[in-house]
């Protein structure tokens, strides 16, 4: 009996070393061919088939379609070959579908690195260019483009009376950029406005503070951030603990306008609220070898309600902060749709000086969400009207108040969001019922009258 069991005893140990040098073979098999795969260039053995990384891409369309228009095409002689191998560059960058990979040549490689430097003259929005004119993607808090009222989507016709229609986005801003202190004119097509606005912009060079306090009523702190810089968690960090200081109870965040910036930042800051070495973010790679997980450096604060306030303008870490307390249950929610940058980019710099700004990488929440082209639906969402704008109220900050009332009346997440949902829903079917009643009505008096 006892020698049997013993037997039992081995084989089972040897199964087990066999299924684990088994497992091992197989996956290190795997892992091999899979680093070969992803980081080993082939050669290409025909001239119409280029081999890269792992995927056959067949040229000979391409070919044919060169042959043709360099044989045939009447200019052909008059365009410089350089021209068409950057156009040519610029079309594979277009076929990504992804916004945030760009290339750019040698002058906007130079655009690029002064914007990174913060180094000119400047309205301070991004703009983007569309089929015809260029239109304004996002603006940051403080800038000379908010004071002076634009939006996101407003299209810009023109900039000191020069039609900025069908030329390129470098030449676009070169119109709209100028010395600090001077005045552009600009003339805009505004979603919703009938007439063409007329805006004047105050050029300069911006410094930007990063971070803005007040007490509010009930004892409410109220932080907003306007960048993710590299100092802005030092002076987060240093706002916050004045706060605490004053014994607020409940907290504000308002990451509008907020386009982002540094991962870090966003991390060290997240740290005063989150449990320490809880996850806050995840950067997943290509290679899975090079995915990262970033967490709480440290957290001795007490648990307070926080309300996060968020809106189109609000892109990369202020999306990564928002999300990283919503997906830890400490705050309530209070935006419009954010503008979904997800994702992480790194520049390559060419031969010749330009250079490729490629994704590299996807950015998951705690939870592990990836919301990228698609948003999750806000806790509460709230949209500023027209007469917002006229009135210069401040409606997401006053829904916010509101929020940060019941949750505090409530003291669960859950149940705020709940009660604001049911009360929108108890409003639109009352709009409904409104309506329904009009068309009655309508129909009723028509029907007397016949």
């Amino acid at each position: 009996m006892i020698k049997t069991l013993k037997n039992q005893t081995v084989l089972l140990v040897f199964l087990i070393i066999f299924s684990i040098l088994f497992w091992y073979i197989i996956w290190d098999k795997w892992y091999i061919w899979n680093i070969l795969d992803n980081n080993i260039i082939k050669e290409n053995s025909k001239d119409e088939d280029v081999k890269i990384w792992n995927k056959d891409i067949d040229l000979t369309l391409f070919n044919e379609s060169y042959r043709i228009i360099a044989e045939n095409y009447y200019s052909f002689s008059n365009i410089s070959s350089k021209d068409l191998v950057l156009w040519m560059i610029k079309w594979i960058v277009w076929a990504l579908n992804d916004k945030h990979s760009e290339y750019f040549n040698i002058d906007e490689t130079k655009q690029f690195n002064e914007v990174l430097n913060w180094d000119f003259e400047w309205i301070w929005a991004v703009i983007q260019k569309n089929d015809f004119w260029v239109f304004i993607d996002r603006i940051i808090a403080w800038s000379p483009a908010k004071e002076a009222g634009l939006l996101s989507w407003d299209i810009i016709i023109k900039a000191n009376w020069i039609d900025l229609k069908d030329i390129n986005l470098t030449d676009a801003v070169n119109k709209i950029k100028g010395k600090a202190w001077t005045k552009v004119s600009l003339e805009i097509i505004r979603p919703g406005e009938k007439e063409i606005l007329k805006l004047d912009v105050i050029r300069r060079k911006i410094t930007i503070p990063s971070v803005d306090s007040k007490i509010l009523d009930n004892n409410t702190g109220y932080i907003m951030l306007s960048i993710f810089w590299e100092k802005t968690w030092d002076e987060f960090k240093k706002t916050l603990d004045d706060l605490y200081s004053k014994n607020i109870s409940w907290l504000i965040i308002d990451l509008r306008d907020n386009w982002g910036w540094y991962l870090e930042t966003s991390v060290s800051i997240l740290s005063n609220f989150i449990d320490k070495d809880k996850v806050l973010v995840t950067t997943k790679e290509k290679n899975p070898l090079n995915n990262r997980s970033y967490f709480s450096i440290w957290n001795n604060n007490k648990k307070i309600p926080i309300v996060v306030l968020i809106n189109e303008n609000s892109a990369s870490a202020s999306e990564i902060t928002a999300w990283a307390l919503k997906d830890y249950n400490l705050g309530v929610i209070v935006w419009m749709k954010s503008y979904w940058k997800w994702s992480v980019q790194e520049p390559f710099t060419l031969s010749d000086g330009s250079e490729l700004k490629i994704t590299i990488a996807k950015w998951f929440t705690p939870l592990d969400h990836w919301i990228d082209w698609i948003w999750i639906n806000p806790d509460i969402e709230v949209k500023f009207k027209q007469e917002d704008i006229k009135n210069n109220f401040d409606r997401q900050l006053d829904e916010a108040k509101k929020a940060l009332q019941k949750y505090i009346e409530l003291w669960d997440i859950k149940k705020t969001i709940w009660y604001y949902n049911d009360i929108k829903k108890m409003e639109e079917n009352r709009k409904i019922t409104d309506i329904t009643n009009s068309w009655s009505s309508s129909a009723w008096t028509w029907s007397l009258k016949k």
